[in-house]
């Protein structure tokens, strides 16, 4: 991994818009994303050869290549494992162009979950082996078995419902300044969030994703390339992936320790490969499917110490011009949720000096995908 750093740029970022219902297809959302991503760059169709996505993408490689008109390709992966799958997509491709296995290669996710069905409905579909030692007992959302490790993280250091709300409304406060987001030009107030009904205790209705449609994409391209292209170039710094041992996703009961998730073995090596540390980050997009989830990655990503997580949300640190801003569109929580992709494409914007809500001088950013499940992150630098 020490020959990935630097040595591939996003050139591209491309996104639909996001709301509980588009009438679209998830095939005709996905190529719409792709095709902003590459007039964003400023490369034709006919030049890309790799694509990556999600396991639980619809939309295959054949589909979307033949409906965008690409070349031939030399290089497509998927990854699984749902929203811990977001950053590892864009490291895929990051590897196969610094090998030279491909030149240009898109990531995307596209996604009609505000409008579609809910996976855990199909009760005829038989249980994966994980979800036998769960479901029966009641954990039947992901929210369920979330809750679960949160409740745990307030009872052995004394997290609070306030350090949650922190999360929800640095996320919130940013989606009110960006158009694109589902609740933009929609406050939160602290009454709001503590008299909300419970979706599954402790965390209340703004402690959850929205349920959104849409989709996203962006470019990759060599170092040499992306000197040629359209926008300002904003470098993969380093990329991993983890899955910790005797992971059991989610509720993570068969470690030792539960709430050190998959964050903490992604971060060993994330860090490990990089030129600089956590207190060098002007800007993080951290996986916010539930407000717990940004605590146990501050942690987990070594922003703070063990236990800390809740604390380190006090006193603004989460907004603009505090100690670490973080998802500066809204993330999942506010702007849109599809997987974790509008994280990586804010995080462009933020090195571009575009986004919304800007964070002055930003030239280092942390993405992470999903916490709780095997997991990916990536470091970005323009």
């Amino acid at each position: 991994m020490a020959g990935l750093k630097d040595a591939t740029a996003i050139v591209g970022i491309g996104q639909t818009a996001f709301a509980r219902q588009l009438p679209e297809s998830e095939k005709t959302l996905a190529c719409r994303a792709v095709l902003a991503a590459l007039d964003d760059a400023g490369i034709p169709p006919s030049e890309v050869d790799a694509l990556a996505s999600y396991t639980m993408e619809e939309t295959d490689e054949v589909e979307l290549a033949k409906a965008i008109g690409a070349g031939d390709l030399t290089f497509f992966s998927k990854v699984g494992y749902g929203g811990g799958g977001s950053c590892a997509t864009v490291a895929h491709l990051a590897a196969a162009i610094a090998t030279g296995q491909a030149s240009v290669g898109v990531a995307w996710r596209s996604r009609k979950r505000g409008s579609g069905p809910r996976p855990w409905k199909n009760t005829t579909a038989q249980l994966p082996t994980p979800a036998q030692w769960t479901r029966p007992f009641g954990l039947l959302r992901p929210a369920d078995e979330i809750a679960m490790l949160a409740r745990r993280y307030m009872h052995e250091y004394g997290a609070t419902r306030d350090h949650f709300f922190n999360v929800a409304l640095a996320c919130r406060n940013r989606a009110n300044q960006n158009p694109a987001a589902m609740m933009y030009e929609r406050p939160l107030t602290r009454e709001m969030y503590m008299t909300s009904r419970w979706i599954s205790e402790p965390l209340c209705l703004f402690d959850n994703c929205l349920e959104t449609d849409g989709a996203l994409a962006c470019v990759i391209v060599s170092k040499e390339r992306a000197r040629d292209c359209r926008n300002t170039p904003v470098y993969v710094h380093s990329a991993a992936q983890g899955l910790p041992a005797q992971h059991h996703g989610m509720v993570n009961y068969w470690n030792d320790d539960p709430l050190t998730g998959p964050a903490w073995t992604a971060a060993r090596h994330l860090w490990k490969q990089a030129d600089f540390g956590p207190h060098d980050v002007d800007v993080a997009q951290i996986y916010d499917a539930f407000t717990a989830l940004i605590p146990l990655s501050l942690e987990g990503y070594g922003f703070c110490g063990r236990g800390e997580g809740g604390a380190f949300t006090e006193g603004g640190a989460l907004e603009i011009g505090g100690r670490l801003p973080v998802n500066t569109s809204g993330g999942g929580l506010s702007e849109a949720y599809v997987h974790g992709f509008n994280l990586i494409n804010e995080g462009v914007k933020q090195l571009r000096g575009t986004s919304t809500a800007q964070v002055p001088d930003a030239s280092t950013c942390l993405v992470t995908a999903g916490e709780g499940v095997p997991t990916s992150a990536i470091l970005l630098r323009n």
